[in-house]
């Protein structure tokens, strides 16, 4: 039996123009979302919850600078602005976000000393977020991913997700990237469709 499921990653404020981290028109794809969300019976949004002096933040390593690599408990690490800290306004959802179909909220990356991209684990593969467990409880087996950033969070989490078994569809109107490297977005596109995830067009689910 199918169940679709649609996975918000990472909607979050620091995420979006103004925040600290923004992803270039990430507050395009929050229109997207409301239009989508009332399709699904199944939404699950994941969001960066850093603590404070997060290992990934370039603030965390004297002499570093924002975008520097790095290696982090032995994988290697782009180095961000302080961002999604938990309990501030920068890791809550973009207000304009219709929260009413969200059936649950995952927290990513709580831990200090490694980065979590993956909406599934943390960069390491070490500690899973509990999404899987979740989706497996509610019976889902297809999954459409949308959110940001395109090359980073959105990317790992549909990876993961077929990995793990799952059908993946990336809503690509519905993405943006950020875009550190000239071939970035492509590139994730690329591996990400090389992998088995089919791209649709929100268009996909209009009547």
């Amino acid at each position: 039996m199918t169940r679709e499921a649609l996975i918000l990653v990472d909607l979050q404020n620091d995420f979006c123009p103004g925040g600290a981290l923004a992803v270039p028109e990430g507050d395009a794809v929050i229109a997207v979302a409301n239009a989508l969300t009332p399709r699904f019976s199944l939404v699950v949004a994941t969001e960066d919850q850093h603590p404070r002096g997060h290992l990934s933040f370039a603030s965390s390593h004297p002499g570093k600078s924002v975008y520097d690599q790095i290696d982090l408990e032995g994988l290697p690490q782009v180095l961000w602005p302080d961002h999604c800290v938990a309990g501030t306004r920068g890791a809550e959802l973009h207000p304009a976000l219709d929260r009413t179909r969200i059936g649950h909220v995952v927290p990513k990356g709580t831990d200090r000393h490694i980065d979590s991209y993956s909406g599934f684990y943390d960069n390491g593969h070490r500690k899973a977020t509990g999404l899987h467990d979740l989706l497996q409880r509610e019976g889902a087996t297809d999954l459409y991913v949308m959110g940001l950033a395109t090359d980073y969070c959105v990317r790992w989490t549909a990876l993961d997700a077929v990995k793990l078994g799952y059908r993946v569809f990336l809503i690509a109107d519905g993405c943006r990237g950020v875009g550190l490297g000239p071939t970035d977005i492509d590139d994730a596109l690329r591996d990400m469709r090389a992998a088995g995830v089919t791209l649709l067009p929100s268009s996909h689910f209009d009547d």
